[in-house]
């Protein structure tokens, strides 16, 4: 896929002094992002919201098992990354996995799964803007949730739409925040197992092998808690999108890519083992929110409040890097010619702002049925779109199955990251994938998931059949007066 490109006629305002990326349309992203941007958004794009409140539902049916679960799926994230890097490293694109499947695949395969990325980050927008605006009702109670949740929005949109370097700035310090509060509750809940922090004594092995053992739900249980911790991982790949608007993308992506493994084994394993080793997982406190569960645990004073403060902080962020990323996929979609050429379209600071303002008036209108319809229309949102992590997961590896082939042929010093025992390792990953797809079926609500997943892959492929019918009559008829 050539890395060359030419401006076209719908060529924004002229750029500012920033080096533009290449890319293969009518419109030019800005190098804005630095280096200190990267990392922050490397380390970030891990640590979600859900591992703050949605991990206790995990710990209460898996018991201390957990921590096998969230091994098996930081080590299948590990994996995908790892491949996605490859390719990223070799070929830097807005599109990232999109680009890469379209290439390897078809197009086919880029349109539908850079289309369920963007549509599973419009429906993500409308979460964490509730989710923000529920913990900020509650400091304001005067002000209802939904001006919160609009504030929320359109503040995030505005620095989106400012620059490149303003999303950047805003994902350092929301980042920096999460690692900071994730880091202090390692070493505070560490002191706290040996002892040494004043006024606790140390627990041992009792809430690791008490209460029904370490799987107190059997094995299966393990499977079942991955079900929960697999979405917690879904974003570790925005590292990729934002390389894009770097300076040296591979550099970025070959570090970005190198430290997913440390990142995921100290903010997750790490404070997991913290929470189910100090506290019992069967107690009502874990079930609630276990990191406030250990905090009050080692007398931190008003460690509802605290967490309350790294929870929104956590929403910001999901919120700010959701609407980038959903707003680069649109743009790379533009530029291969599967979404309106307007979404291709730059300002003079280098930022697609069609593209974001769509996502956004999206993400708007599913805010507004998650007020209205939350137990219908949004839940069918929510459900349609569970499973497309797994989808881009998939698609990552078979697509890095062929890359790797291509690369190899085209321009193998390109190859500067690779996947470790290539080709066994993106084989096991798939089949790990697969049989995760497949498990999701023996759960209830998982089932209801995967089906409408499905069903909005099929509409999505619907739409890239026809779309590609018009493409080919178009070509046809350009074609036909040169051959009369």
């Amino acid at each position: 896929m050539s890395m060359e490109t030419t401006k076209g006629p719908q060529q924004a305002d002229t750029p500012d002094q920033s080096p533009a990326t290449p890319g293969s349309g009518h419109g030019h992203l800005q190098a804005g992002l630095k280096n200190r941007h990267l990392s922050m958004i490397a380390i970030g794009g891990v640590i979600g919201a859900g591992l703050f409140v949605g991990s206790g539902a995990g710990i209460a049916s898996t018991g201390p098992g957990i921590l096998l679960s969230y091994a098996l799926a930081g080590t299948l994230v590990v994996m995908v990354m790892r491949m996605l890097g490859e390719m990223a490293a070799a070929d830097p694109q807005s599109g990232s996995f999109s680009a890469y499947a379209d290439r390897a695949l078809g197009r086919w395969a880029g349109f539908s799964i850079g289309w369920l990325y963007w549509f599973f980050w419009v429906v993500v927008l409308a979460v964490e803007a509730t989710a923000g605006a529920k913990i900020l009702n509650s400091w304001v109670p005067g002000v209802p949730q939904w001006a919160f949740a609009l504030i929320v929005m359109a503040v995030l949109t505005a620095t989106n739409l400012f620059s490149v370097s303003s999303y950047g700035e805003f994902e350092f310090w929301f980042a920096g925040i999460k690692v900071v509060a994730i880091t202090a509750f390692i070493v505070i809940g560490a002191l706290a197992i040996f002892g040494v922090l004043p006024g606790t004594h140390s627990p041992g092995m009792t809430n690791l092998t008490g209460n029904g053992g370490f799987l107190p739900h059997g094995i299966g249980a393990v499977f079942t808690g991955m079900l929960t911790v697999v979405f917690a991982f879904m974003g570790s790949e925005i590292v990729t999108l934002a390389a894009g608007e770097t300076a040296d993308p591979k550099t970025a992506v070959r570090k970005a890519t190198n430290s997913v493994i440390w990142r995921i084994g100290v903010f997750y394993l790490g404070s997991i083992a913290i929470v189910v080793t100090l506290l019992p997982w069967n107690s009502a406190a874990v079930k609630g929110s276990p990191y406030v569960a250990v905090l009050d645990h080692v007398g931190i004073p008003g460690a509802g409040r605290v967490m309350d403060v790294i929870v929104l902080t956590a929403v910001l962020s999901c919120l700010n890097s959701g609407l980038y990323t959903a707003s680069r996929m649109a743009f790379s979609l533009s530029q291969r010619g599967d979404a309106p050429r307007s979404f291709g379209k730059v300002s003079g600071r280098g930022v697609p702002r069609t593209a974001i303002l769509v996502s956004v008036v999206f993400g708007f209108l599913a805010v507004f049925f998650n007020y209205m319809w939350p137990a219908t229309v949004f839940q069918f949102l929510l459900n349609s779109s569970g499973a497309v992590a797994l989808f881009v997961w998939l698609a990552i590896s078979v697509s890095q199955l062929r890359m790797r082939r291509i690369v190899e042929r085209e321009s193998p010093e390109k190859l500067t990251v690779r996947m470790w025992l290539f080709p066994y390792l993106t084989w096991a990953t798939i089949g790990m994938i697969t049989f995760v797809m497949a498990y999701m079926c023996t759960d209830p609500d998982g089932l209801t998931q995967m089906i409408l997943s499905l069903v909005a892959a099929a509409v999505v492929l619907a739409a890239s059949a026809v779309v590609g019918r018009r493409r080919k009559a178009a070509a046809a008829l350009a074609t036909a007066p040169a051959e009369a």
